[in-house]
This record gives C-alpha cells, structure tokens and sequence, in this order.
C-alpha cells in the first residue's frame, strides 16, 4: 500500500509538473497572439504620428498634405459621406417595407350594441393581437426621383469637394512662394548686413587714418542699422507667413516645416503658353452648373410624374387572440390575411401641380443664365490673369538683368572707392540699389508665379 501511495504521488507530481509546463507554453502563445494582434495598430499610430511631418517639403507635397489635411476639405469629404447615406435611405423605399406590429388590450366595459331595439354587449373583455405587413412600391414619383438623381447628386457634391481642392491648392501654391519670397528676403538682408559691416570697417580705418572724414563712417553706421532693423522686420513677418501656411494645410503649430526649393527650376517653370484658349467646361463652376441644370430638368420630371398615380403592393397577417378569461388569451389564435394593390390617383388640387411645373421650368432658366454670366466672368478672369501674368513676366526678366547690372556696379565702385577713386557716399548709393534690386528680383519672381497660377486657374488646368 505504501508502494501504490509512492507511486500515485509520484504520478501526480509528474502530472501536475507537465501540466505547468503546458500552461506556460499556452501563456507564451497567448502572449505572442497579443503581439502580434496590437504590432498592427502600434504601426498606424506610429505611421499616424509620422504623417504630421514634412520634412524638405517641396510645393507638391505641401498641396498634397493640404488637401489630406486641410479641416474644410475633411469636412468636404464627410459631405460626400452624408450625401452617400442620404442616397441611400431615400433608395431604400423601393425594397419591401416590414412592419411588424402588437397589441394587447383589456376591456373593462364590453361595447353595447343596438340591433332591433334589443341592447346587447358584444366582444371579449381580453384582445391582443400580432400583424406582420409588407408593402412594395410600383410606382412611386419620390422614390423614382431619388433613382434618377442618385449619380448626379453624387456628383454635384464631389465637384463641391473638388472646387475646394483647387482653390486650396491655389492658395497652398501662393503662400508657398510667399514664404520662400520672405525668406530670400532675409537672405538678401543678411548679405546686405555683411556688406554694409565692410563698408563700416573700411570707412572706419581710412578714417582713423586721416584719409576721409568722420561722415563717412557714421553713414556707414547708419546703413548698417537700417540693414539690421529691416532683418527684424522680415524675420517676424516670415514667422506670421509660415503660420498661415501651416493653417492652410492643417500642419500642427508645434511641429516645424522644412520646405525644399530651388529658385533656379522656379524660374524656369514660369514660362507657360501664351496662346492658349479657354475651354469652359475644364472649368470647376461650369461643370457644378451642368449638374445642376440637370438635377433641375429632373426636378420637372417629377413635378409631371405628379399627374401620374401612386401604385403599391400590400400584404398582411394577423393573429387575433380573444378570450373573456386572462389567463386564457393565448390558448386560442384566429389569423386573418389578406393582399392587395393600393392605386392612388390626385384628380384635383387647385392647378398646384401646373404651377410647380412652370415654377421648375423657369429654374432651369435661371442656371441657363448662371452658365451663360460664368462663361463672362471666366473669360473676364483669364484675360485679367493672362494680362497680369505677361506684364509681370516682362517685369521679372528686366529686374533680372538689372540685378546683374546692380551687382556689377557694386563691385566695381567698392573697388574704386578702396583704390581712393570714389567717394563712400557712392558705396552707400551703390548697395542701396543693389538691394533694392535683389528684393525687387525675388518680387518680381513671386508675382509671375503667382499670376501664372491665376492664369492655369482660369483655364481649368489644375484638378483633382
């Protein structure tokens, strides 16, 4: 007996060790499940986070994340959701309406009945009842409406959506190029600033050394504080411009953006076709237009289907239970079903419908006239855009070559002026207008690309 108790425990103790074993093997399983059931949502979020950052943004990627990120464009595409489930509920009258429908009712006083001058109570004190109806629509003007404006719809709100995106990548465009002006700006105040501590020096020294007078120094002085206050300026300003930036394509505040650009491929990207002519149905406004022309031929469509019957299907089954006794209502049932067709005809209702008719018919007169004022002001508009654009590229090229010729003449007076040919005050005069035609330059370079965006805007060439 002792043996056979050694044995069994022994036994058990073997048991219950492979059956520890077995636990952990299960736990590591269900911990590597676990794993590997969040590493999923652990990569979204980590890709979710990324996603807020840019870094050497170019201007493509700038309008990109603006039209994912943007707040109006998100609720632009929540529009076309709505719009979606909006379709979708008023389709649904045309699949079987089921209706299901309960009652139970107690009667304290049973109904008097008259029948020959004898008064007698009819029904049963306890009633309760179960109905099961369908209907199905035939013909039905408001669901056959919802049928044939459901693609239009759709699309009257994806052209709202898309109408945004271009004007978002419109001013995505324009604020970029105007934050790169700001900061060539402070570049060209920050070699501004190191000339004009040249000039300082230098006039300092030859003055120390009896060459020039105190005055030349002092303007040296003066220039130089000008230059640093004038990076200040610019250097605030270029804080507010990245900011706007930023809000237009919905970038964190706190998160920095780093743009990519090369002002040598911006100046070649400002030539466009001249002799281009405007297509009005590439237009945005033109096809929002259309669509509703459309959706208004549909809407007196409809008002003439009003002449029309209605025509539904029906079908009902009912479980009548009646018992005087409580306790007994259920142990008897008394069905009842029937089927039909309901046609509803409207012979009369105070020329109402004649008058909707005319009223659809003269609203789709109006968005005629809508399309035919858009053609005008989209015509108007480019011709305004293409005047601006070529003034501004003449403009651009001319300050160009005088940027050259600015830089030329510094050089050549600075030299002069160390050589004791000129005078200071023609340095002063010299780097004056050498940064007056830098900053000129990179104005000039904004304004053509940003009127060459107002030309490709008007001709309907930026889409999404």
């Amino acid at each position: 007996m002792i043996a056979m108790g050694s044995m069994l425990k022994t036994q058990w103790l073997r048991m219950n060790r492979e059956i520890k074993e077995s636990m952990k093997g299960v736990a590591h399983i269900a911990i590597c499940i676990f794993i590997l059931a969040i590493l999923p949502f652990g990569l979204k979020a980590q890709s979710d986070t990324s996603s807020f950052i840019l870094n050497n943004a170019t201007l493509e990627n700038c309008i990109h994340y603006a039209i994912n990120h943007n707040p109006d464009i998100l609720n632009a595409k929540i529009n076309e959701q709505i719009t979606e489930s909006s379709i979708k509920s008023k389709l649904a009258d045309w699949y079987p309406q089921v209706n299901f429908t309960y009652n139970l009712q107690h009667n304290f006083q049973l109904p008097t009945n008259n029948f020959n001058g004898n008064l007698s109570h009819s029904g049963t004190y306890n009633t309760s009842g179960a109905n099961i109806g369908v209907t199905q629509n035939i013909f039905n003007k408001d669901a056959l409406l919802a049928s044939r404006t459901a693609n239009d719809i759709r699309k009257s709100t994806i052209e709202i959506t898309q109408n945004q995106k271009i004007n978002l990548a419109v001013a995505v465009s324009k604020a970029f190029y105007n934050l790169i002006l700001a900061r060539q700006q402070l570049s060209v105040n920050e070699q501004d600033i190191l000339r004009n501590e040249r000039s300082f020096k230098d006039a300092f020294y030859q003055y120390k050394a009896g060459i020039v007078d105190k005055t030349d120094y002092e303007r040296a002085q003066i220039a130089l504080n000008n230059s640093k206050a004038q990076k200040v300026f610019t250097q605030e300003s270029l804080k507010a411009k990245n900011a706007y930036l930023q809000q237009l394509m919905g970038y964190p505040s706190a998160q920095k953006i780093s743009l990519a650009y090369d002002t040598t491929q911006m100046e070649k990207d400002i030539y466009i076709d001249t002799l281009q002519l405007v297509n009005y149905n590439n237009r945005i406004e033109i096809q929002q237009l259309e669509t509703q022309k459309k959706l208004q031929q549909f809407n007196l469509q409809y008002y003439k289907w009003s002449f029309l019957p209605t025509i539904s299907a029906f079908g009902n089954y009912n479980l009548n239970f009646l018992n005087n006794q409580f306790s007994k209502l259920y142990s008897a049932v008394y069905p009842n079903s029937f089927a039909g067709i309901t046609l509803s005809v409207p012979l009369f209702q105070g020329n109402k419908r004649l008058y909707q008719i005319k009223t659809a018919e003269l609203q789709i007169t109006q968005v005629e006239n809508d399309i035919k004022s858009q053609q005008n002001s989209i015509n108007t508009q480019f011709e305004n855009a293409m005047a601006s654009y070529k003034s501004n590229l003449y403009n651009f090229l001319n300050l160009k070559e005088n940027l050259h010729l600015a830089n030329d003449v510094y050089q050549v007076i600075q030299l002069q002026y160390r050589s004791g040919v000129k005078a200071f005050l023609d340095v002063v005069i010299a780097e004056s207008d050498l940064r007056t035609a830098q900053i000129n330059y990179y104005n000039a370079l904004y304004q053509v690309l940003s009127s060459k965006i107002d030309v490709e805007q008007a001709l309907g060439s930026i889409s999404f």
